[in-house]
């Protein structure tokens, strides 16, 4: 059972994590270029940099979480299992959202700070 419950998982967590970070990816694109002043380079590469960052951290930790997971003997513990892990996922990923978005922010704030000081 428990090889069926992480295939279900990994299955979902891929294409959960794949699927929101493609989002992130286009429509965070607009909102970083407005705090980076235009700036189309340093925006670019700060989302391909995030959005790397952001797989290679949620695929790994959803790989690890495998170690976490107790042997299942029902399907009612299966289901109750692969909820749980992939909850655990999308909260993770509601973190890491906020925190890249809380550091665009400051980045966009102490740019603002820079460009009137030089003013």
């Amino acid at each position: 059972m428990n090889i069926l419950a992480y295939i279900i998982y990994l299955l979902l967590t891929y294409v959960i994590t794949v699927h929101v970070g493609l989002v992130f990816y286009r429509n965070g694109r607009v909102f970083m270029l407005s705090l980076l002043h235009n700036d189309e380079q340093l925006t670019s590469f700060i989302n391909k940099m995030l959005l790397t960052g952001y797989y290679l951290f949620n695929l790994g930790y959803a790989a690890l979480m495998l170690r976490t997971w107790e042997v299942i003997h029902t399907w009612t513990e299966l289901i109750s299992s692969i909820a749980t892990m992939t909850g655990k996922i999308m909260l993770t990923l509601a973190i890491v959202h906020f925190c890249n978005m809380a550091f665009i922010y400051f980045l966009g704030k102490r740019n603002n700070v820079i460009l009137n000081a030089k003013v």
